[in-house]
């Protein structure tokens, strides 16, 4: 299971949201390491004819060309931190991936052929590459500067050569930003200045020798950041639960069912328009006209059995029954 499993739904040690008082549980002060946001902006623009080189040009292979159609998450891992892409249905491939697909296809790999018709584009990850750097301190405002600097925003372009076939190519577009940030003072371990990017291309067109012009929303933001040791009042350390194993629940339908075969027409022996009987520990009464030995016949909403019942329960599933007549 995980912290939100359904069995841990209700468990306090898991995260999630707090029902009663936030205060209750916190009997501990720990020192945590972290990177502390002294400052942000975010600041998105569309760039209009905007020039790229491409380079790194893959084929994208069709699927007989790939071995294996189900492509998986991919993850790329450096120390302790993770970023991981899972295709989704209809999601387009990364350069990665065909990358690896090229390498892997048995299939003879094909050359860009005439002239290329620009298909689309996206940022290929959300690291930015900050160059050009310059803080200049502001006498008239403590701990604020003027940041200077280029943030290069990582592209990937898909676009299609005379033959029909589609390629990837890697670009750079640059954007330069000058702003007001607050700086923290001088201190033995120092503050770095990172950047978080993403685009996508509305439009784009091919002007020959590898290079596009495109059209394209983006959006930057800057952090100015430290590595920190910092005192948090906490509940404790996790009590981390065991993994659940993934399998098919195809018996829990089954073994949802009661033991023994429940009575529920029981309109027969009815001693009044308006009698009860409980099924599963709810209640489910009589259609309100006069007792009859024919139970009006009715349909389950979930499982599609149908039966003669009184009760607006399903025998089989426990889910609500509708009166065909």
């Amino acid at each position: 299971m995980s912290f939100y499993s359904y069995k841990n739904a209700n468990a306090d040690v898991c995260p999630g949201a707090i029902n009663n008082n936030a205060l209750t549980g916190l009997n501990r002060r720990m020192c945590i390491q972290v990177k502390n946001v002294y400052d942000s902006c975010m600041k998105q623009e569309q760039l209009d004819e905007e020039e790229i080189v491409i380079s790194n040009i893959v084929p994208v292979l069709p699927s007989d060309c790939r071995g294996n159609n189900s492509a998986s998450c991919s993850c790329t891992c450096q120390d302790n931190e993770c970023e991981c892409t899972c295709p989704g249905c209809g999601a387009g491939i990364t350069h990665e991936q065909a990358v690896e697909n090229a390498e892997n296809s048995p299939c003879p790999l094909p050359q860009p052929c005439g002239t290329w018709t620009f298909e689309s584009c996206r940022s290929s990850t959300i690291k930015g590459k900050i160059t050009n750097l310059c803080i200049e301190r502001l006498c008239d405002r403590p701990q604020f500067a003027r940041v200077k600097c280029t943030v290069d925003v990582p592209i990937d372009v898909l676009f299609v050569d005379q033959r029909c076939q589609e390629w990837l190519g890697q670009a750079v577009v640059k954007v330069d930003r000058d702003v007001l940030l607050c700086i923290p003072d001088d201190s033995i371990i120092p503050f770095t200045l990172e950047s978080l990017v993403s685009a996508i291309c509305v439009s784009g067109s091919y002007i020959g020798n590898c290079t596009f012009e495109i059209t394209l929303c983006v959006t930057v933001v800057l952090k100015v950041l430290a590595e920190v040791d910092i005192m948090v009042p906490t509940y404790g350390f996790c009590e981390i639960p065991p993994c659940e194993e993934f399998a098919e629940a195809v018996c829990d339908e089954f073994f949802s069912l009661p033991l023994f075969p429940q009575s529920s027409c029981a309109c027969e022996d009815a001693q009044s328009v308006n009698a009860t009987t409980m099924f599963n520990g709810q209640t489910t009464c009589c259609p309100s006209t006069k007792p009859s030995k024919v139970c009006p016949v009715c349909t389950c909403s979930n499982c599609g059995t149908t039966c003669q019942s009184s009760g607006s329960i399903c025998p089989r599933c426990g889910s609500t029954m509708s009166s065909l007549r």
